[in-house]
């Protein structure tokens, strides 16, 4: 039978396609990015409501689709959020096994020496810091030191996060000559910031806790007390945002001010925070 005036059929022009992703052979998987900025703006909403469970799913979803658009460097934002959420509600394995896959995830993209490698690699080091595995946190700071310092496109608060809490772990090493240095670079690194006298407050009263450590609540009393003034001090500077990241950090830092002594400063920063989560 002559066939050579019979019409062609998409079968015999189209290439064959893979019957599990519904692409072409050989074509490249087409990535759909996720929209990553809205997806931190809607997170920041559920953290001002302390709403954990909702900002949990909505992680969760993102993340989701991340994997099924093909979009490593969202999977890699999304995994680095959750190493930090499950890091703030306690959840340890969750948190580490997520920053084990972020990990991960940098070889395979081959994202190793980017300014992304340096943020996960603070995201897990302090995860790791906060489960008790010092050492392997420091490993993980110094591989972010070394992004961080090399690049020129590194912006001051990440140093400035970076070396406070590098500076932690270094303080609960007992290295606390190395730990004040860093506090000294956070300090300078945040001072370029707008805003920034919030994290510049949380490095005086991590500070003190070190001077306690190291030099005994009694021997330091004089150090530890001008830290504790200078952190309220920054806590109310002016240009400070009254906004729920504002509450959140009114919250974490007002129990060390009741821890040395000063429970009227710990009531009112809880007061002041719950008055800026109920406004959010």
């Amino acid at each position: 039978m002559d066939h050579s005036n019979m019409p062609l059929q998409p079968a015999d022009y189209a290439e064959p396609r893979c019957l599990l992703c519904g692409e072409p052979y050989g074509a490249e998987t087409p990535v759909r990015p996720v929209p990553q900025q809205r997806i931190i703006e809607k997170m920041d909403e559920y953290m001002a409501r302390r709403d954990y469970a909702g900002a949990e799913k909505h992680l969760l979803y993102w993340l989701q689709e991340a994997e099924l658009g093909h979009d490593g460097r969202g999977r890699l934002m999304l995994l680095g959020e959750l190493v930090g959420h499950y890091r703030k509600t306690g959840e340890k394995e969750k948190s580490l096994a997520r920053g084990e896959e972020a990990l991960a995830l940098l070889k395979e993209l081959d994202y190793e020496d980017s300014i992304s490698a340096g943020t996960t690699y603070v995201n897990v080091a302090t995860a790791c810091s906060a489960f008790g595995a010092p050492e392997r946190a420091l490993e993980l700071f110094e591989k972010a030191r070394e992004v961080y310092e090399k690049s020129a496109q590194t912006r001051p608060q990440l140093l400035g996060g970076l070396y406070n809490n590098m500076a932690l772990v270094c303080a609960s090493l007992g290295r606390y000559a190395q730990a004040h240095g860093l506090y000294d670079r956070a300090m300078e690194c945040m001072q370029r910031v707008p805003g920034g006298a919030l994290e510049q407050a949380i490095t005086c009263l991590n500070r003190a806790d070190a001077v306690a450590a190291e030099r005994g609540a009694e021997e330091g009393e004089s150090a530890i007390a001008a830290l504790l003034d200078e952190a309220w001090a920054l806590l109310h500077a002016p240009d400070v945002p009254k906004d729920g990241y504002c509450a959140f950090v009114y919250e974490k830092c007002a129990p060390s001010f009741g821890y040395y002594g000063r429970f009227l400063d710990e009531d009112e920063l809880k007061r002041e925070a719950e008055a800026l989560y109920e406004r959010a």
